[in-house]
Order: structure tokens, then sequence, then C-alpha cells
């Protein structure tokens, strides 16, 4: 027999409980959350929670990636890599939103010592916005706009990790200006193919 599969909790009520998750997130933290502290200030149920989510890991990684305004692990293709990221980063789910430092500061570090976390951030967040990037990458690179063996996994992290470092670390808003700026002097210059060979005769 295979398990029945879990009602989606959707709309408006989904949105509801994202935006308790957040504010009980930023309260209280994430080691202190209680699946019973969101749903009393979402006022539901336990039991709807648990039918969407199977314990706080998942509703707060889901919760922190709608609230971030992250990227939906959709593939833009404007026919050019820069088109591209910009269209994955700077659209109408791109990465200008910001959480409080409150919230992202403990999530960073029960990243490190809760496994649950852990294995949902790489699993419900991480994974398919890697593929998004892998993929973009990879249209790249048959374009000829990225070198045959460039390294596409290392590639895939450096705006990403630049982004969260400047939001994260420095606590500096990420918009699209600065998204600019590190895909045209950071990223793009990095993995530019020369036109022809350049000599010294």
């Amino acid at each position: 027999m295979t398990p029945a599969q879990r009602p989606r909790v959707e709309g408006d009520r989904e949105e509801e409980i994202f935006a308790a998750t957040v504010r009980v997130l930023a309260e209280v933290g994430y080691d202190r959350l209680t699946m019973d502290q969101v749903a009393a200030e979402a006022r539901a149920s336990k039991a709807t929670l648990y039918r969407r989510w199977d314990g706080k890991a998942a509703l707060v990684v889901d919760a922190v990636t709608r609230a971030k305004g992250l990227p939906d692990p959709t593939v833009p293709d404007t026919g050019a890599l820069r088109g591209d990221l910009v269209g994955l980063f700077c659209g109408p789910a791109g990465v200008t939103e910001r959480l409080p430092m409150s919230v992202l500061g403990g999530l960073l570090t029960a990243l490190h010592t809760d496994e649950d976390l852990s294995a949902a951030w790489r699993e419900r967040f991480l994974a398919p916005r890697m593929a998004v990037s892998h993929e973009v990458f990879r249209r790249a690179q048959e374009r000829g706009e990225v070198s045959p063996d460039a390294d596409l996994e290392v590639l895939g992290t450096v705006l990403p990790s630049m982004c969260a470092f400047h939001g994260t670390v420095l606590g500096r808003h990420v918009d699209e200006e600065f998204v600019a700026r590190v895909i045209d002097e950071v990223l793009l210059p990095a993995i530019r193919r020369p036109d022809t060979a350049t000599s010294d005769t």
C-alpha cells in the first residue's frame, strides 16, 4: 500500500500560514518555534498544518522561500545568459525582497545544528534552484557563451553566494542594481570567451 498524499493547503490560507510562520520565526527563532505557536498565530488547527507539512522544518523552509521572494524553479529563456540571469534573479519573484536579519541570522545558525532543517533546505529550496541555475549555464554553454570545460556547478553558485553575503553578512539590501553589477562586473567577465586567441607577436 502506498501512503496517502497529503491534502494541500492552498491560496490565501497558505499565504496566511506562511506569514504567521515568519512572524513567529522572527519573534522566537527557529529552535524555539513550534507548530502549536504557528497554528495559534495563523488561527488554524495544528492538524491543518500537519495535513500540508510533516514538521516545522518543511514549513519554515517553504515560508521563508515564499517570504523572501526567491525565484520560482522555472527556467527563463531570453536567448542570452545575461538576460536569463536577470530574469531569474530580478523578475517578479526575484531577490529584491528581504526578511528581517533576526529571521535569516537565526535560520542560518540552525542550518548547521538541525539535521531536519538542513535536509529540508537542501531538498525543498536548494535542489530545484540549483537545477535551474545549471540549466541556464548549460544552455549558455551550448550557445558558446561559456567555455566547454567551465565548471557549471561553481558558476551557478557565484551570484546567489554574493547576494547572500551582501544581504546577510553585510546587512545591505539586495536590489536589482546589485544583481546587475554582480552579473556585469564579476560573472560575465569571468566566463567570457575571447573571439580570437591573442598573441604577443
